[in-house]
Order: C-alpha cells, then sequence, then structure tokens
C-alpha cells in the first residue's frame, strides 16, 4: 500500500509543466504542475498512508492491501490523471479532451474515492492535536446537519446538477478556460459536488432511490452533451478556438465534447443505475423469500 501511495506522490511531483489558462504551453505534450492539485493529492496520500500505518500498529498487524485502500489508490490516480498528466494539457486545447478530463472526476475518481470511505484513516494520519480538533469540528452539530442535508439523495442529486449545468453556461465555461483561479473553482465544484452525489446513492440511500437518482443524473447530463453536441452553431467560443491545429472546426469539437457527455458518461450512470436496481431486486426477493 505504501509503495502504491509514494509512487503515485512521485509521480505528482515530476510534473514539469505550469497549470492553464494564462500559463505558457510547451510545443508538445506536458505535464501540469499545478500546487492548488498536486499538494491535495499528495498530503490526502501521506495522510492515509500514516493512518493505515498506526492503526496496523494498534493491531499489532503488519498492514495489508485491502478494497479501501485499492479504492483510494483508484480514485487518486485517476484524478492525477485527469488533472495533473497530458490528458489536462490536451483538454487546454480541445474541448474533447476537456469533457473526458472532467467525467473522469465526476464519474470515475469521485465514487472510487467515496467507496474507499478515507476520512478516518486520514484523522489518524494526523497529529494527535490536529486530530482531535479536526474531529471535534466534525461533530458540530452545524457541521452534521450540513453534511447529512448535503449527502441526503434529492439535495446531493441538485446539487451536483446545478454545479454540471451552471459550470456548462457558455459564459463560465470559457471563463473557466481563460482564468486559472476560475479552472481550480470549476474543478473543485465538479469533484466536490461529485462526492456529495456518490455518498448519497452508494452509502445513504435504499438502493432503490440510488437506481432513481443514478437514472436522473445519466438523463439530465444526457440531455446537456445532446444540446452541445446537436447545437447549429459554435457555443463555447474560448474553448474551441484552437481546434483548427488539431484538424477540427470549432463546431466538430464542440460536437464531439457533447457526444462523450451524452453517450460514454451517459453509459457509466446507467450501468450504475442498472447495477443498483438489480441489487434491490435481488434484496427484496430475497427478502420476501424469507418472510414467506
Amino acid at each position: 500500500m505504501s509503495a502504491l501511495i509514494c509512487a503515485l506522490i512521485a509521480l505528482t511531483m515530476a510534473a514539469p509543466a505550469l497549470a492553464h489558462g494564462d500559463d505558457v504551453h510547451t510545443s508538445g505534450l506536458s505535464w501540469t504542475f499545478d500546487p492548488w492539485i498536486v499538494l491535495p493529492i499528495a498530503v490526502i496520500s501521506l495522510l492515509y498512508v500514516s493512518g493505515r500505518i498506526k492503526i496496523s500498529r494498534r493491531a499489532r498487524r503488519p498492514g495489508q492491501m485491502r478494497w479501501q485502500d485499492l479504492f483510494l489508490c483508484g480514485g487518486l490516480l485517476t484524478l492525477a490523471g485527469a488533472l495533473i498528466s497530458p490528458l489536462h494539457w490536451l483538454g487546454e486545447h480541445l474541448f474533447t479532451f476537456h469533457m473526458i478530463e472532467h467525467e473522469i472526476v465526476m464519474a470515475f475518481s469521485a465514487p472510487l474515492v467515496v467507496l474507499a470511505r478515507p476520512v478516518g484513516l486520514l484523522l489518524w494520519g494526523m497529529p494527535k492535536r490536529a486530530r482531535r480538533g479536526v474531529g471535534t469540528a466534525m461533530r458540530a452539530p452545524f457541521i452534521r446537519l450540513s453534511w447529512d442535508w448535503c449527502t441526503g439523495a434529492t439535495s446531493a442529486t441538485v446539487i451536483h446538477g446545478v454545479a454540471i449545468w451552471g459550470w456548462h453556461l457558455p459564459l463560465l465555461f470559457d471563463a473557466a478556460v481563460s482564468n486559472t483561479v476560475i479552472h481550480r473553482l470549476q474543478h473543485l465544484s465538479f469533484f466536490a459536488t461529485a462526492v456529495l452525489f456518490w455518498w448519497a446513492v452508494l452509502w445513504k440511500s435504499d438502493r432503490g432511490t440510488a437506481a432513481w437518482h443514478l437514472f436522473v443524473t445519466m438523463l439530465h447530463t444526457s440531455i446537456l452533451g445532446a444540446l452541445m453536441a446537436l447545437a447549429p452553431h459554435v457555443l463555447y467560443i474560448v474553448q474551441t478556438q484552437t481546434a483548427f491545429a488539431w484538424g477540427l472546426t470549432p463546431l466538430e469539437d464542440q460536437q464531439l465534447a457533447g457526444m462523450i457527455m451524452w453517450v460514454p458518461a451517459g453509459t457509466v450512470y446507467a450501468m450504475a443505475a442498472v447495477t443498483t436496481l438489480a441489487l434491490w431486486i435481488r434484496g427484496s426477493s430475497e427478502r420476501g423469500t424469507q418472510n414467506a
């Protein structure tokens, strides 16, 4: 486990290029070094490893790889792949790759991190005083009530949906492309609201309710993707302005991006909805058999 996390940290620290927007780009594919992205991933990795080591010592058992560890590794690696690898650099130049980047963050990184449920180990990775302070803050009534409301199935679905539709308004999306601070806020919004959404459907809702909200999210994101793919003119002027250099027209770039949100991303939510629904039906059948 420690080796995998350390490899992730080394991978992120090796990024030689700067961030996006107002930074100078190299002539070829390059990694993106943005401390606002790299440092949080590195800190979370270190805290998690530290927490796992402390728990293993207290239990007097050597650390063993667990599903929780694999989920977190997968979540952080896909997050780094989307925001640090050359995919991010490509996303600055083509709307198509930018859409792929965002879908990885929301449909893969977020649910993997949620499945890991890393908060406990992250707290154990902190110094004792910090752990107690953060733990006390997390138990405060306002924080607990806010978390419970934000991770309610309906609330989380609406919050995540508003973030997706809001940031895909052409004015806001183009602003994020041209301004580094706004771009960071966009990424944070997508990831944070996706964490709320996946926490709601994976841990807080019964499977029937979770399947419904997954279906709703698939539906509205597919509609948004279809609107971009079928638009008769370019909506995202700044994002698509370099498309000609890549052999595409701005409209074609926008259409491809819309198709990615419409079909592949929609398929992820559809598969999750069908799987959750199947588990719900099986559970209902088993309960019916037991009560017969």
